[in-house]
């Protein structure tokens, strides 16, 4: 009787592990909205389908793709606010958006072992020069936006690529940009523009081309 009694409940546990364990892990390392939660079931289509001609539906798409462990919602939510932020400093939405992907793969929680902080993984002395809180998602978006756009508008007259001297600078630093009238000849930051660059194409494919009639 000893042993049944001891049997039973241990393959019940094993059961419950079996089940539970996996939603505990994704809740949390989810951001915000619990990724299990039975109400966002419905937004999980968000994941996949035809194109769009919604910015905010295809970088979602994107973020969902890239960060398994965010919540449909909040990846809805973070994805609107860089549509938003982007527009208001004149970038395109999708640019700042693959940066954040590169970034952090849009983590608010993101710290790097160098120190940089959150989504926009800023390091905490050009947060505070920017006057933002990096782990705010949202005041870190309109941060980056805030200085990718001061970048790109700088550059715009000087180089042919105003958008990869942006990046460089954001990356490696304006006073690289400088010394090397450009991009600077380092493999790491070459290879981020490259990814950045790879990750703006991937969200535009998940749009719907604008045809001129």
């Amino acid at each position: 009787m000893a042993i049944c009694a001891c049997a039973g409940p241990a393959r019940n546990a094993a059961a419950n592990t079996e089940v539970f364990i996996p939603a505990v892990s994704e809740a949390a390392l989810s951001w915000h909205t619990p990724v299990y939660a039975n109400a966002l079931y419905g937004l999980r289509p968000l994941q996949d389908g035809p194109r769009t001609r919604s910015a905010t539906l295809a970088i979602a798409r994107a973020v969902l793709h890239t960060n398994t462990h965010i919540a449909p919602v909040d990846a809805l939510l973070l994805a609107g606010w860089a549509v938003r932020a982007a527009r208001a400093q004149g970038l395109p939405p999708e640019f700042l958006a693959a940066t954040l992907l590169q970034e952090s793969a849009f983590d608010p929680r993101a710290i790097s072992s160098a120190g940089a902080i959150g989504i926009a993984q800023f390091m905490p002395e050009t947060a505070a020069d920017a006057g933002i809180d990096p782990r705010d998602p949202f005041a870190a978006i309109a941060g980056a936006a805030a200085l990718l756009g001061s970048y790109e508008r700088f550059y715009d007259s000087t180089y042919a690529n105003p958008f990869a001297a942006a990046l460089a600078a954001y990356n490696a630093g304006p006073g690289a940009v400088s010394a090397y009238h450009g991009v600077p000849p380092f493999a790491e930051t070459r290879e981020y523009i490259n990814d950045v660059v790879d990750r703006w194409a991937k969200i535009t494919g998940y749009e719907t081309p604008i045809r001129n009639v």
